[in-house]
This record gives structure tokens, C-alpha cells and sequence, in this order.
């Protein structure tokens, strides 16, 4: 699933429309809807869509030691070992 249709399905999930939103994270329904279209959220809309909507987001890489570099609404990135050494 894209971002674009996370974020719609979201949208419908939330009750919230697309246009309104963009309101909210302070950006026009015009330029909001363009970047859906070209698919170029930013993980900085990400983490305000979030914090509007009173959810987490939290983007995470695994390395191959089990390691994760975690990213979450607050744009702080974390390093969390999840394997038994």
C-alpha cells in the first residue's frame, strides 16, 4: 500500500477528509491533494498528520543484527535492540 493510500484509508478511518486535513497540518487542499497525487509526503507531513489526529506514526528499520532505528511523531530517532546477544 502506498503512503497516499495509508493516508486516505486513514482519512476515512478518522473521519476526516482530505481537504480539511490539509487544513490542519496548515497546508492548502490544493497543494495537499497535488502531493497525494505525485506521492511526495514528506515523513514531516507524516508526523504532523499524526499529531493533528492524536495517533502514532513511527517509521522503523530492521538491521540484519536485529537492531531497529526507530523514527515517531516526535521526529526523535531511537536505537533499539530487540535480539538476545
Amino acid at each position: 500500500m502506498t503512503t497516499t493510500e495509508q493516508i486516505k484509508v486513514l482519512c476515512v478511518r478518522m473521519g476526516i477528509s482530505a481537504a480539511e486535513l490539509a487544513r490542519q497540518i496548515g497546508q492548502s487542499p490544493q497543494n495537499f491533494n497535488a502531493k497525494l497525487k505525485r506521492g511526495t509526503i514528506t515523513e514531516k507531513d507524516l508526523i504532523q498528520i499524526a499529531d493533528i489526529l492524536g495517533i502514532s506514526y513511527e517509521q522503523t528499520f530492521t538491521l540484519p543484527n536485529g537492531e531497529k532505528i526507530i523514527i515517531k511523531n516526535t521526529g526523535e530517532v531511537k536505537k533499539q535492540k530487540t535480539v538476545d546477544e
